[in-house]
């Protein structure tokens, strides 16, 4: 099939596919004798594993490794692994931003409770020192221990 069809099929530009396709995500790619690309029909469901992927959060090279080698050729172990990492990186994330949500209502909280009888530089510590009590503003070893 050519690539007009195809990226009709996937729901893709054709300018993704051939970017897919330059990336060697999508092989075996034939031309016919007027130089037209010629899709095979599986390039269809390797384009939506290809977009599944990217949109669960993995690279391109992490997808290039876990796709089958040929039709049919999954390499089980190695996908199953990789599916697992993504959900515990993910889970990560997750911890990651709740904490961070935590931290900015923290803020928030503390801004809109400042007390009004300060100038401005003075209600600026003030919710510094809040922030600080709460654990949403690392300090010193603390900041240098969450870089490492």
């Amino acid at each position: 099939m050519r690539i007009g069809e195809l990226a009709k099929l996937s729901g893709l530009t054709a300018s993704r596919i051939r970017f897919y396709e330059a990336a060697g995500l999508i092989t075996a790619v034939e031309r016919t004798a007027n130089g037209y690309r010629d899709y095979s029909a599986e390039a269809v469901w390797i384009l939506e594993i290809i977009a599944s992927a990217q949109e669960a959060g993995f690279s391109l090279d992490q997808i290039r490794h876990l796709l089958p080698l040929g039709s049919g050729d999954w390499q089980h172990d190695e996908l199953l692994d990789a599916l697992k990492r993504k959900v515990a990186e993910i889970e990560e994330m997750q911890k990651r931003l709740k904490q961070n949500r935590a931290h900015l209502l923290a803020a928030i909280r503390n801004i809109e409770n400042r007390p009004a009888d300060l100038d401005c530089s003075d209600k600026a510590q003030w919710v510094l020192d809040r922030l600080r009590e709460d654990g949403a503003v690392a300090t010193g070893k603390r900041r240098r221990a969450a870089a490492r």
